[in-house]
């Protein structure tokens, strides 16, 4: 007989590519985890890993278990969402990872929503980038993620995970005052390809999204300065230090003085953002109040 929590194991190893960096997730020691492998792969019969110093990787026989494992673990989520309900499930506490903007956005109106509506769920608010909080909901670290397409993040059509789309904006063109193409309505980025550029860190979602919008426009940017808050980098657009690309939402309230904000010409860069889940969790009492409550903010 196969155990569930040792299914959780192999996919944490799949999902991270080293056993360190799987027991982290999973908040056990790596010997604990090679432990429970070496049970599996007896409990089946067959290998179901093969490390090299490179990591772990899955064998044909470990690929075949980890395509049963997602299906396995979606469905006792399922059991937990109806043993929930049959519980009624009106109290409890929903742990959420969302990136600083998505906080802002929909899950601070969000929890004002279930306060009057639910006031039984308590939810439990973590910050985290877009690209983090998605690994954090299927090593079971968190119920719910807000996040944000990426590359390299789990596809729409990833077993694993149930979406609910929330909001999709552009980010605008943020430039220094004096800068040439201030006195524009909407500015065209291949107009900034010669100049120094300003933008989050490479593995940041919203780098991706910079990056690429400048690709398709025909060039690649020079990053000469990199923060991930979006405050600093207005700040040191309005000093002269370059042009940016910000998220719409990042910029509402925030001081621009010495800086110009204008829409980009043509097809703007946008982010799209989304809440996901683990499969089969969807439908859990103290959670499906959560994925309506933002769902309700974003509008």
């Amino acid at each position: 007989m196969i155990e569930a929590r040792r299914l959780h194991i192999l996919r944490a190893v799949a999902d991270h590519r080293t056993v360190t960096a799987a027991a982290a997730a999973l908040y056990l020691t790596p010997s604990a985890v090679s432990q429970q492998l070496t049970a599996l792969e007896q409990e089946t019969g067959h290998r179901l890993v093969e490390r090299s110093a490179k990591g772990v990787r899955l064998t044909a026989a470990g690929e075949i278990l980890l395509a049963h494992t997602n299906a396995v673990l979606a469905q006792l989520e399922r059991a937990e969402a109806e043993l929930a309900a049959y519980s009624s499930g009106e109290a409890g506490t929903v742990t959420l990872a969302s990136f600083a903007t998505g906080i802002g956005l929909v899950v601070a109106p969000a929890l004002t929503r279930l306060a009057e509506t639910a006031p039984g769920i308590r939810v439990r608010v973590q910050d985290a980038e877009g690209d983090a909080s998605l690994p954090m909901v299927l090593d079971r670290q968190v119920d719910v993620a807000v996040a944000v397409e990426y590359r390299g993040a789990p596809g729409a059509d990833d077993s694993r995970l149930t979406r609910v789309s929330l909001y999709a904006e552009p980010f605008d063109a943020v430039l220094p005052a004096g800068h040439r193409a201030a006195g524009s309505e909407r500015v065209p980025l291949a107009e900034l390809a010669k100049d120094p550029w300003i933008g989050p860190f490479p593995g940041n979602p919203c780098h991706d999204v910079v990056v690429l919008a400048c690709e398709q426009a025909g060039f690649q940017p020079v990053l000469e300065h990199t923060s991930d808050d979006f405050r600093a980098v207005v700040a040191l657009a309005s000093a002269g230090a370059g042009v940016a690309l910000v998220p719409r939402s990042a910029l509402r309230g925030m001081d621009v003085a010495g800086a110009v904000v204008r829409p980009v010409d043509g097809n703007a860069p946008t982010r799209r953002v989304f809440a996901a889940v683990r499969t089969g969790a969807e439908a859990h009492p103290l959670i499906s109040p959560v994925l309506g409550a933002l769902g309700d903010a974003a509008g």
